[in-house]
């Protein structure tokens, strides 16, 4: 059975998207070598990724190798590429290799997608992961929290959320510390 888990890296103060609308990263400053190792290897142990349209469109960056990517970033891509991705947009007419475009009912395709795929889900976006808790469909939520303060934002959490047990904390590259939580 699949498992739907809602992750992003985010300021102290809870954005993960700066006053200007960009979405992680950077955050202000790029990952280090350990935290960027950290998603390599997320990525690759993942079962696949749902994305909102505006995530998805931010993602599409590691679609096409760069002449100016180090070797850590040639592997994220690679590994990044290797994903199935399904995307939920009413707006996209369609989507790049290994991509999926989800159609208006995301809650059957999801209900559907937990019970045919085994392993981690990883939703990317929070209006996204707003609408699948709403219906009750995300598992686990990891909250990424680097040292940066943002004021303001775009926010992890689009709207309010039921009440949120922890089950994990850890430390993850130089900076980064992980809490991951599970509906009460």
């Amino acid at each position: 059975m699949g498992k739907i888990v809602f992750g992003m890296m985010q300021s102290l103060d809870g954005y993960v998207a700066g006053i200007n609308g960009e979405l992680e990263p950077p955050l202000h400053a790029p990952p280090g070598i350990a935290l960027f190792r950290y998603w390599i290897d997320h990525v690759r142990e993942l079962t696949g990724m749902l994305y909102g349209r505006r995530m998805y469109e931010v993602m599409r960056y590691w679609d096409e190798d760069r002449p100016e990517w180090d070797a850590a970033e040639h592997e994220f891509a690679k590994a990044w590429r290797a994903q199935p991705k399904w995307v939920a947009s009413r707006t996209l007419r369609s989507v790049g290799a290994n991509a999926t475009l989800v159609g208006d009912d995301l809650e059957a395709f999801v209900r559907r997608l937990k019970t045919e795929v085994d392993g981690v889900i990883d939703i990317a976006g929070p209006d996204l992961a707003a609408s699948l808790t709403d219906l009750g469909l995300i598992d686990e939520y990891h909250l990424y929290f680097r040292p940066f303060v943002l004021g303001r934002g775009k926010p992890y959490f689009a709207r309010a959320r039921p009440p949120l047990r922890l089950v994990g904390t850890n430390r993850v590259g130089e900076d980064a510390v992980k809490l991951s939580y599970v509906p009460a």
